[in-house]
């Protein structure tokens, strides 16, 4: 007799959950391959085997069969339900590597980690899984009912994380072909006339060998700023050349008398950024920082 299986359904363990088979849900809603309605939290073999997927449970990972369950002794390997779904959304062609790579690296390796006994427990660190099992009722002896519809709770929760991620992601991408342009255009300072999420595509484009070391783009409705590049994308703390010490923590009348600009507004402290009138202010910084700095070097 041939198994009947409900298509777009999805089976996970009932009882406590945790990050990681709601991540995998969450990320199979938002790939389009579930649907939240057929989402079946149990045990039973039985109602396990009508699901199209079934994650974290089951004693299985086979990706052909949409089984992803990492908790038999036979799996070796690092993932949890959340990696294993991530993997096979590749596999799958829903996500392109780069893709793939920016919601491992963003989410789910970090909620695969948790989930197996190798993240950090730093106290003060609240990681995406902590904030999962909060979702989780308080007291233990809580219905089922009440269990499943706090599942349901941290589910929407995880989806709009994911969605919000992705769509943040995609944006940055748009910006790829401008950064392109202004790496090839300029050498000491990338300029930008409108704001543009600038940082990610400049470094996944080779950023950390062009020379520039600074930024200028608008600042809000009205204002430009010149901001510091980090020395590669996993310092972006740093930066290759801090504004003028003088100019640190400075607002208003003293940045303009200090700088001699007349349309400066504000120094960071921590010399990284600082915002101006006008593009032709901004642009008249970036000739004192650099005039400064030669003025140094060669002393």
């Amino acid at each position: 007799m041939e198994k009947i299986v409900l298509s777009r359904s999805l089976g996970t363990h009932d009882g406590t959950f945790h990050a990681d088979e709601v991540t995998a849900c969450a990320l199979l809603r938002f790939f389009d391959l579930i649907d939240k309605d057929k989402i079946i939290r149990t045990r039973d073999v039985e109602r396990l085997d009508k699901c199209e997927f079934v994650c974290d449970v089951g004693g299985i990972y086979d990706p052909q069969k949409k089984r992803f369950d990492h908790h038999q002794v036979d799996y070796k390997g690092p993932l949890s339900s959340a990696g294993m779904i991530l993997e096979y959304l590749k596999s799958s062609h829903a996500l392109s590597p780069h893709d793939y790579d920016f919601l491992n690296n963003a989410l789910v390796r970090g909620v695969d980690a948790h989930d197996n006994g190798k993240d950090s427990q730093s106290p003060g660190v609240c990681t995406f899984s902590h904030i999962i099992s909060n979702f989780t009722p308080i007291h233990y002896d809580e219905t089922s009912d009440v269990q499943d519809a706090a599942f349901m709770v941290a589910l929407d929760f995880a989806y709009g994380h994911i969605k919000r991620l992705w769509e943040r992601f995609k944006y940055n991408q748009s910006s790829s072909e401008i950064v392109a342009h202004a790496m090839t255009e300029y050498r000491d300072c990338l300029i930008f006339n409108e704001p543009i999420p600038w940082m990610d595509t400049f470094f996944e484009q080779d950023g950390e060998h062009h020379p520039a070391r600074f930024v200028i783009m608008p600042s809000g409705e009205k204002h430009w700023k010149l901001r510091g590049i980090p020395p590669t994308g996993d310092e972006k703390m740093k930066v290759r050349m801090p504004l003028p010490e003088e100019w640190a923590g400075l607002l208003d009348k003293e940045l303009k008398r200090i700088s001699g600009i007349q349309g400066a507004l504000f120094c960071h402290k921590g010399r990284f950024i600082s915002v101006w009138e006008t593009k032709q202010d901004a642009l008249q910084a970036l000739e004192k920082v650099l005039s400064l700095a030669k003025q140094k070097t060669s002393l």
